[in-house]
C-alpha cells in the first residue's frame, strides 16, 4: 500500500520497491500513532471533520495502540513505511472514514514529527544514563578518599593531584554533555505539524491544538523550515557523539590503567573478557567498544550533515537516511553508558604513586613567593632536576645543599616540599588538585545531579 498511486497508471517496480521502502522507521510506530491521534483531535477541534467521524478515528487509534503495547500490531511487505502501515490498519479496523485521517497533512510535516517525538524519549533516556554515569564517577572519588595520583600533560607525569580529582574532571565533562541534551530538549519540543507538504494548507488546521494535544511546547512559525529541516537531528547526533568522546577518554585511561604497565585498576571479572587463545588475559572489552563506537558516532554525525549540507528546500527523500544513524547513535549510546558506569563502579583502584619529580613546580613557586621571577626560578629547578637525573636520582631526597646549589633564595625547609602529599596539601588555588577543592566538587557535583532524572 502507499499513500500516493492515484497519478501512477503502474506498481512501482519490484527493484525501486525495494530500494525506496523504508523498514528502518517502524520503531517510530508508537509516536506516529500519538501524532495521529493529537491530529485527529486538532481537525475535529477545528471543525474540519464531523465529531462522529473523528470518533470513529479515534476509537480505531486507540484500537492501535493497544496494539502497539501488546506487540500484536503486524507489518505488511506491502507497507511503504510506518505512516502507510498506521492508515492501512485503520483502515482495516474502521473502514474508509481512516482515509479522513490524512487530511491536512503530508508525511513530510508527519515525519518530522515523528522524529520529535521520538528523539525527545530518547533524550530523557539518554538524561537517566548520564546522570547515573556521572553519579558513579562521584560515588568512585568520594570512595578513594586522598589517594594520590600523577596528573598527566603530554602522558608525561606533570603534578601530584588526588586521584578524586581526575575522576571528578571526567565527571564535570559528562555533566556538560548532559546540560547540552537539556538544551536540546526546548528546539525538540517543538510541532511541524500542520505545515502539511511545506506550503500549508487551505484547510484551517489548528497546529497550537496539535501541539498542545502532545504537549510540545511551541509550534512552527515558517511550513518550509518545518519539513526541511533535520537541525535538530544532526544536533540530537552532535550531543551523542560529543558524549561518546567524552566517554572514549575515560575508556582509554582505563585501557592504560588496566594493563600490566600501569596496573591502577583492576576490573571485576563480570566487567572483562577474556582471550580464546591466551588462559591469563583478561581484557577490558566494554571500554574498548566504547572507544571503537564512539568512531562509529562520529562517522555517523559526518553522514547526517553531509546528507543535508547540499539538500534544496525542502522536503527530500534524501532525508530517510536519517533514521538508521539517529537509532544506532541513541541505542549505542545507552548501551555504552550502562557498561562504563558498571565497569568503573565494580573496579578496584590502585594507582601508583608520582614519581619523584611532580614537585618540581613546587621548589619554583616557593622562589617565586621569594620575589624570585618566575623564569629564573624555573630555569634553577630545571637544573636542579637535570644533575639529579645525571646522578640517577629524582627531586625526592635533596637536602638543603643540593637546593642551594642552584638558587641561593632556597631555605631549609624547602626539602619537604619533594613530597607530593605535602605538594597536594599546600596548593590554595581555586579548582585546584587539592583535597580540599575535591571534597567542594563532589558536594557541588551532588548538588547538581540531585533531582535530575
Amino acid at each position: 500500500m502507499t499513500l500516493w498511486g492515484g497519478r501512477f497508471g503502474d506498481d512501482p517496480d519490484a527493484s525501486v520497491w525495494a530500494f525506496t521502502a523504508s523498514p528502518t522507521d517502524r520503531r517510530l510506530l508508537a509516536v506516529d500513532v500519538a501524532g495521529s491521534i493529537a491530529h485527529a483531535t486538532a481537525l475535529g477541534s477545528a471543525g474540519i471533520l464531523p465529531p462522529d467521524e473523528v470518533g470513529e478515528i479515534l476509537a480505531g487509534l486507540d484500537s492501535i495502540v493497544t496494539e502497539v503495547q501488546s506487540g500484536e500490531f503486524d507489518f505488511n511487505e506491502t507497507d511503504e513505511d510506518v505512516h502507510t502501515a498506521v492508515e492501512r490498519r485503520l483502515g482495516e479496523l474502521i473502514g474508509p472514514v481512516a482515509g479522513k485521517l490524512h487530511t491536512g497533512r503530508s508525511r513530510n510535516d508527519q515525519i518530522a514529527l515523528d522524529i520529535r517525538l521520538y528523539l525527545l524519549e530518547s533524550v530523557a533516556r539518554l538524561e537517566a544514563g548520564i546522570t547515573g554515569f556521572a553519579g558513579v564517577l562521584v560515588d568512585v572519588a568520594e570512595r578513594v578518599g586522598e589517594m594520590i595520583v600523577p596528573s598527566y600533560t603530554h602522558l608525561q607525569q606533570a603534578q601530584a593531584v588526588p586521584f578524586a580529582h581526575h575522576l571528578l574532571a571526567h565527571a564535570w565533562t559528562v555533566l556538560r554533555d548532559l546540560q547540552r541534551f537539556g538544551d536540546l530538549r526546548t528546539r525538540l519540543a517543538v510541532s511541524p505539524l500542520g505545515a502539511s507538504a511545506g506550503g500549508g494548507s487551505r484547510l484551517p488546521l489548528q497546529p497550537a491544538a496539535a501541539a498542545a494535544e502532545l504537549g510540545l511546547q511551541a509550534v512552527f512559525v515558517n511550513s518550509l523550515d518545518a519539513v526541511s529541516s533535520r537541525d535538530q537531528a544532526t544536533e540530537y547526533a552532535w550531543c551523542c557523539t560529543q558524549t561518546f568522546v567524552d566517554l572514549s577518554r575515560l575508556a582509554e585511561e582505563i585501557v592504560l590503567w588496566s594493563s600490566s604497565e600501569f596496573g591502577w585498576i583492576t576490573l571485576a571479572d563480570r566487567h572483562s573478557t577474556g582471550s580464546s587463545a591466551l588462559p591469563h588475559k583478561k581484557n577490558p572489552d566494554p571500554a574498548e567498544l566504547t572507544r571503537g563506537k564512539a568512531a562509529s558516532a562520529v562517522g555517523r554525525l559526518a553522514a547526517l550533515l553531509s546528507m543535508m549540507k547540499g539538500l534544496p528546500l525542502s522536503y527530500n527523500r534524501d532525508m530517510q537516511e536519517d533514521k538508521e544513524h539517529l537509532f544506532s547513535l541513541g541505542d549505542d549510546l545507552e548501551g555504552a553508558l550502562g557498561a562504563m558506569s558498571a565497569l568503573v563502579e565494580g573496579a578496584e583502584f590502585h594507582p601508583m604513586a608520582p614519581a619523584g619529580n611532580v614537585t618540581a613546580l613546587d621548589l619554583a613557586e616557593v622562589l617565586v613567593e621569594r620575589g624570585v621571577p618566575f623564569r629564573e626560578a624555573h630555569e634553577a629547578v630545571g637544573r636542579l632536576v637535570a644533575a639529579r637525573h645525571g646522578q640517577g636520582a629524582t627531586l625526592l631526597g635533596v637536602d638543603l645543599d643540593d637546593l642551594t646549589a642552584v638558587h641561593d633564595a632556597f631555605q631549609a625547609g624547602d626539602e619537604s616540599l619533594t613530597d607530593p602529599v605535602e605538594s597536594v596539601r599546600a596548593r590554595r588555588s581555586p579548582g585546584g588538585g587539592s583535597f580540599e577543592s575535591t571534597n567542594e566538587q563532589i558536594a557541588h557535583l551532588r548538588e547538581e545531579l540531585r533531582g535530575r532524572p
